[in-house]
């Protein structure tokens, strides 16, 4: 069974229906011990950095979390379940990420090139080569963000994905098993329903 992460925050029933809307079968967990018997886990967020992880350690999450990723079963984090896979947050000064991807998260300097922030609305995404869970998307299709914070991460090893606001940033990373996205594939109409249904083969097979 796939199971997405309640940890109190977060969008949880819009990426619940993106993926039982595709006739796959999640369930919403909120017991740490649930994390392990998990063929797929999905970290949703929205909301502040500090809060979610704070919110994750209160419930004994970080740990099993860190568990499943070095076990090689997929994992999917969105948007802040992106973020809080790194090292640390200019939004959250002295709250350390999880750390399972190294990098920081920055905010965006919206003021200096009279951009909005937060970015919200859809853009155009850059792929690395092709992945599993990019199967049939093609190269440079529109995405759906809402975020005010991007990554900065160290791409040693990781294939990272682009998008572009007023200067280039990172939109997804991909490494080994984990995949994690700046922008929400459950709301980003048919490519990021495929998004979802491409993880769920890896999780459960076709």
């Amino acid at each position: 069974m796939i199971s997405i992460i309640d940890y109190g925050m977060g969008n949880l029933r819009s990426v619940e229906k993106g993926f039982t809307s595709q006739g796959i079968p999640v369930r919403v967990i909120t017991d740490p011990g649930d994390v392990a018997n998990s063929s797929g886990v999905v970290l949703p967020g929205v909301g502040a950095f500090g809060d979610c992880v704070r919110n994750l350690r209160e419930r004994s999450m970080i740990g099993p979390i860190k568990n499943f990723i070095e076990s090689g079963r997929p994992f999917l984090g969105i948007c802040l379940g992106f973020q809080v896979l790194f090292e640390s947050s200019e939004e959250a000064p002295g709250e350390p990420g999880l750390g399972v991807l190294k990098g920081k998260v920055v905010r965006f300097r919206g003021e200096e090139k009279k951009m909005k922030v937060p970015h919200m609305g859809w853009n155009r995404v850059k792929m690395p080569a092709q992945s599993p869970i990019l199967k049939g998307i093609p190269q440079r299709s529109w995405f759906y963000f809402v975020h005010s914070y991007y990554v900065v991460s160290e791409r040693r090893g990781v294939n990272v994905l682009l998008s572009d606001y007023g200067g280039e940033f990172e939109a997804g990373v991909i490494s080994g098993n984990l995949f994690a996205f700046q922008f929400h594939p459950e709301k980003s109409s048919d490519y990021g329903l495929v998004i979802l249904r491409n993880f769920s083969r890896l999780c459960l097979g076709d």
